[in-house]
């Protein structure tokens, strides 16, 4: 119905700051009215006492359905599932990396740097990680920090995992088959690649009847790397149709293993962080999720799994807040590898800047493109386009931009005259 879909949970904190128990949205309007509370946050949409510094508190359990591009999260009591979420992580982590090392060699041959370098006096930490890994288990600790200062979290339950990727690849592996790899007696990765295929452009089946073979990326090399499953043979003439774009190259593409070397780096560190932060932090299994969520009969998903592994059964759901991370900002001076047009716009066009949450015409969503004439690409965090060209006259800002981005299906309240700043 109407009114179950709208059904919500408001977080309150105490005149301290301190997280109490959720409240219904009628009892949040009552109190804001009767001027004993203040809004604090939007969205998730939180109060805070006026008057007394204690509260109500119950247990409750935060599951973490961990992974690569994906975040589940669910707080769960024994009564109802009070705070759901959906993140989706960021994607664009290894292409900027790789185009960031591009450049510094770029300027390194150029004879630009001003101090004698110091190369030999780096060393990586202990536990070091790289920087696309280390952002996205930073991004996780984040979200779950953000939850416990709106809700009184208890316990943080997060499942882990540890994938034996050669056993994926081959069921049939077991003693020495994983000291003798695939490419055991070849030279380098190119000679392997082209046994592999026979000697035979896998684009014509050999019908060019050209002698000479090349590798070709599947993915850029930016973002796939050079593993053998993301470089394939080509004959020389197809290689040229199909970076001039005159043949669509008709090769399966293989996303590797990213997500599987993901959890098993990370799976000990995130719970090792969390517990040198004070919370009391364990772990789950994913065969454990996957056998609690059959039996009770739930659809795979994130959040799914995320209610499951804080203990949920058959409480109460919450609506789902969709969250998606985005990039701080954009310091390209030129954008694209050829194009010589100016990436110098100013960040703000009449107040307004690039993922900002707006209203237009009593529609809720984000800028997700700026013009310097004060026109906006406006879309929802899945992708739904509001308006192509939207006027910053017909624009009013309801949160400023932040690299996590927060919506929710549900109606919230009108906050008009609750002094609720538009910045949050």
């Amino acid at each position: 119905s109407e009114r179950e879909r709208n059904f919500m949970l408001v977080p309150v904190l105490n005149k301290d700051g301190r997280s109490l128990m959720p409240c219904h949205a009628a009892k949040a309007r009552r109190m804001l009215r009767e001027g004993t509370a203040t809004v604090v946050k939007r969205t998730p949409f939180v109060i805070k006492l006026v008057y007394g510094s204690s509260g109500y508190r119950q247990p409750m359990t935060l599951g973490a359905d961990s992974g690569y591009l994906h975040v589940g999260i669910s707080g769960v009591t024994d009564g109802k599932e009070v705070y759901a979420a959906d993140v989706g992580l960021r994607k664009d982590m290894v292409k900027l990396n790789a185009e960031r090392n591009h450049y510094r060699r770029g300027r390194r041959q150029r004879h630009t740097w001003y101090r004698k370098p110091r190369f030999d006096n780096r060393k990586k930490p202990e536990g070091w990680l790289a920087p696309s890994i280390q952002n996205k288990l930073d991004t996780q600790v984040k979200l779950i920090e953000k939850t416990a200062r709106i809700l009184p979290i208890t316990r943080v339950v997060v499942e882990v995992a540890a994938f034996d990727i050669q056993k994926i690849q081959n069921p049939d592996i077991e003693d020495t088959g994983y000291q003798n790899g695939a490419q055991k007696g070849f030279w380098n990765v190119r000679e392997y690649v082209m046994h592999r295929d026979d000697h035979t452009c896998q684009q014509c089946k050999g019908k060019s009847k050209d002698p000479v073979f090349t590798v070709h990326h599947i993915e850029t090399r930016q973002t796939g790397g050079n593993r053998p499953d993301n470089l394939v043979t080509v004959c020389k003439t197809c290689h040229g149709k199909i970076s001039r774009g005159e043949i669509a190259p008709e090769f399966k593409e293989c996303h590797g293993f990213r997500a599987a070397a993901f959890m098993t780096m990370v799976r000990w560190k995130l719970i090792d962080r969390l517990r040198k932060l004070g919370y009391d932090a364990c772990h789950t299994y994913g065969h454990v999720t996957k056998t609690n969520r059959v039996e009770l009969g739930l659809e795979k998903s994130h959040v799914n799994d995320a209610f499951v592994i804080a203990g949920g059964t058959y409480q109460k759901r919450a609506t789902v807040y969709e969250i998606k991370q985005v990039r701080k900002c954009n310091r390209k001076l030129r954008r694209g590898d050829r194009s010589q047009t100016n990436n110098t716009a100013p960040r703000r066009v009449h107040g307004f800047q690039r993922y900002d949450k707006v209203r237009w015409k009593d529609t809720e969503c984000f800028i997700f493109g700026r013009r310097s004439s004060g026109y906006f690409d406006l879309r929802r965090l899945d992708g739904t386009r509001i308006h192509k060209s939207a006027s910053y006259k017909d624009l009013s800002l309801l949160e400023s931009a932040q690299t996590l981005l927060i919506e929710r299906t549900a109606l919230i309240p009108n906050l008009r005259g609750w002094g609720l700043r538009a910045a949050c």
